[in-house]
């Protein structure tokens, strides 16, 4: 072996620092690794997640193929709920509760939400033409219907008796 020359030794001190300093090396590239692979799952959970938020947003947004409807005389003209019922009936909503409000002094015919599908509300107000300003959330869990309609001093103008 003329021309080459024997490689150094190295002493065992450098030889522990430096399986001690890959070792440390190889500890650090783990834990970033780790770090990266939570990152990313976090980031499809998020994706995923908001994913789940929209198509529950554009399922209360939809209206329902069956409206459940309770008409309310709110005004004290005799005979005015049946009148509503029977109009909304023939436009296929499913009135499922009539009576008396409990007074006789609204003013303005309100549509009021009780599922949180304002949709559904704003439906059966555009059927009895009530101007959208008009409907509002009352969220109640112990209602089974859709939409509460509460029959104002108005009614005149509106569609059912037009």
């Amino acid at each position: 072996m003329k021309g080459k020359k024997p490689l150094p030794k190295i002493p065992k001190e450098i030889s522990l620092k430096t399986s001690t300093s890959n070792l440390f090396l190889n500890i650090i590239i783990i834990l970033l690794a780790l770090v990266v692979a939570f990152m990313v799952y976090s980031l499809y959970i998020n994706v995923k997640s908001n994913k789940l938020n929209e198509e529950s947003l554009e399922k209360k947004n939809k209206t329902a193929n069956i409206i459940q409807v309770e008409v309310l005389n709110g005004c004290g003209k005799s005979g005015v709920a049946e009148k509503f019922t029977s109009y909304l009936r023939n436009r296929n909503f499913d009135v499922v509760q009539m009576g008396n409000y409990i007074s006789f002094d609204i003013d303005k015919t309100i549509v009021i939400d009780r599922t949180g599908n304002k949709a559904n509300a704003e439906k059966v107000a555009e059927a009895i033409g009530v101007d959208k300003k008009n409907v509002i959330q009352q969220l109640n869990k112990e209602y089974f219907l859709d939409v509460s309609i509460i029959i104002g001093k108005d009614f005149n103008q509106l569609n059912p008796l037009k």
